[in-house]
């Protein structure tokens, strides 16, 4: 999707990329929610129920095994620790944050709803996964997930040295 919301179609050529990406089939059925700078997706978004039914909450799944690794990085450093703490003190943070949780679940919902209201990455109350925070904040345009756009700001330019996988 765009950041307007439209679905991107995916054709034969992105869902193999997203395969390799991922190192196997791709889950659920999905579109392409952001594309990287060097064109291939970076970020799908997946519908919230599988072929068989079960849910599966995870609207935006980052698909770039470069952004990943850069983001397990952060993660590592302790930086959601420190998210969740200033969630406590900083007011205008945590609002913004709710209203990012907000959105993921307007869009999330959009797509067809499910009984919970949780979202990703542990909005609105506090940080659990960068990875989901980043894809949001890909897939939806910067503003909207406060905490997604810091952690972008603070990555590599993951796709300078090339394509993350070959296209077909």
């Amino acid at each position: 999707m765009n950041p307007s919301g439209v679905p991107i179609p995916v054709d034969r050529e992105d869902a193999e990329v997203v395969g390799r990406q991922l190192g196997r089939a791709p889950r659920g059925h999905f579109t392409v929610a952001h594309r990287c700078p060097c064109g291939l997706p970076d970020v799908v978004a997946t519908a919230p129920r599988l072929a068989d039914g079960s849910p599966f909450p995870t609207l935006y799944y980052l698909s770039c095994p470069r952004a990943n690794s850069a983001i397990g990085t952060l993660e590592a450093s302790g930086l959601m620790a420190r998210m969740t703490e200033r969630l406590h003190s900083e007011e205008d943070l945590a609002g913004r944050y709710a209203d990012a949780h907000e959105d993921y679940l307007r869009r999330r919902d959009a797509l067809g709803e499910l009984p919970t209201r949780e979202s990703a990455g542990g909005m609105p109350t506090r940080v659990k996964c960068l990875h989901a925070l980043v894809a949001h904040s890909l897939a939806a345009g910067r503003g909207v997930n406060p905490l997604g756009d810091e952690a972008l700001e603070l990555l590599p330019e993951w796709w300078a040295g090339g394509p993350c996988v070959l296209p077909t």
